[in-house]
């Protein structure tokens, strides 16, 4: 490595070298996928346990420019060359968000101890402005991205950061949005930040996505937020899911501590029926058995019965998945953990930055996932489109 970045540093010639890089690029791949398939390619031999299935294309930045690599997939599971760093984009974001808040002498001394185990010394604001700007163009393309095909599941949520904002920290929502498409494949849709959840603030970020392209939304699933809910109706016109998990800790808090497993147990079983009117019928059954003990906690039932149980009209077999926001947790879990590092961003550019660049890995490694989210044979026939359907089978 050290010799091919001299090379790079002395020579004029970056046609070449970005040939030389593809190159053996390209033979650590096929020599990396040798070892997962156990044989070469096209050879036959017993010991092969796996196969290949084609390639995908993906341009690989480096110091010589941008290279265009073929990555082989295979027929189980996926396949990700280590040396292309999927997590380089987030940690360099990081870094340059470290660095800008290092500058602007807003770091606290945790954000001082890390830049110095980075070895981040003599920071000069010209250096953190090329990093931001190079960072800022990829994020800025992918969020603001044409959106195409129908999105049947679209789950939405919020978390806090806090911020500079005219000599003063204050915080903001982060917004993000996850959706399914009608291939039965996941997408960051988009993110946005704003001073709180306000219906305003959600009717304007569901607007801009409207004007990329997001369609055919059946079913959004997200926290109880009124303001979300109004704006949902207003724009997108789609049925509405209240978190399920989220309910259940609020509803329970009725309970009592100690009838708080047996009330949970009750309402379950509203949970497995196999559709919605046989679940809506069993959900007021037990409200009224919890009524006479716990009317607190049965009048929460009655208002939230069609937002709670608004997935059971959809797929059983996407059920599981569109109930809660439990699908974006582990997002919103990295994306927490990043952001704790940082702990006040010097301003609301930084804040997208980092977080943008955390939703594109992301979003980068679904697509390289070779298992659908949702099956086809049972997300296809959620699209609006004609031209989607599954392929007829010959009498």
């Amino acid at each position: 490595m050290m010799t091919l970045r001299a090379l790079l540093e002395k020579s004029p010639d970056a046609d070449l070298l970005r040939e030389m890089i593809g190159f053996a690029a390209h033979r650590l791949m096929e020599l990396d996928v040798e070892g997962r398939t156990g044989a070469g390619h096209g050879e036959r031999s017993v010991e092969r346990i796996n196969h290949r299935n084609g390639y995908r294309d993906r341009a690989w930045e480096t110091r010589a420019g941008a290279v265009e690599l073929r990555i082989p997939k295979l027929r189980k599971g996926s396949y990700f060359p280590a040396f292309l760093e999927p997590r380089r984009m987030a940690e360099k974001a990081l870094a340059a968000v470290v660095q800008e808040a290092y500058i602007h002498g807003v770091s606290t001394r945790s954000v001082d101890d890390l830049v110095q185990a980075m070895g981040m010394t003599g920071i000069s604001k010209s250096q953190v402005s090329r990093l931001c700007e190079e960072i800022d163009v990829k994020v800025k393309a992918f969020l603001t991205r044409p959106l195409e095909g129908d999105w049947p599941y679209l789950w939405l949520d919020a978390t806090y950061v806090k911020a500079r904002e005219n000599g003063r920290i204050v915080s903001v929502a982060v917004i993000v949005a996850v959706a399914v498409n009608s291939d039965g494949r996941r997408e960051v849709l988009g993110m946005d930040i704003g001073p709180s959840e306000a219906e305003t603030f959600w009717t304007e970020f569901l607007r801009k996505l409207a004007r990329r392209g997001l369609r055919g939304v059946k079913l959004v699933i997200s926290d109880a937020h009124e303001g979300l809910k109004a704006a949902v109706a207003k724009v997108l016109h789609a049925a509405w899911q209240r978190c399920r998990v989220h309910f259940m800790r609020n509803v329970l808090a009725h309970a009592g501590r100690h009838g708080r497993r047996v009330v949970a147990a009750f309402i379950g079983t509203a949970f497995v029926q196999d559709d919605a009117e046989t679940a809506r019928t069993q959900w007021r059954q037990v409200a009224d058995q919890l009524r006479p003990k716990v009317p607190k906690l049965a009048t929460v039932m009655d208002d939230a019965e069609a937002d709670v149980l608004a997935f059971m009209s959809f797929p059983k077999d996407h059920r599981p998945k569109i109930h809660s926001t439990n699908p974006l947790e582990r997002l919103n879990g990295e994306i927490k953990r990043r952001t704790d590092v940082v702990g006040i961003f010097p301003n609301e550019a930084a804040v997208i930055r980092l977080v943008g660049a955390i939703l594109l890995e992301q979003n980068d490694e679904w697509a390289v996932q070779r298992a659908r989210y949702m099956s086809l044979e049972t997300i296809a026939p959620m699209s609006d489109d004609p031209t989607v359907s599954l392929p007829t089978l010959a009498a």
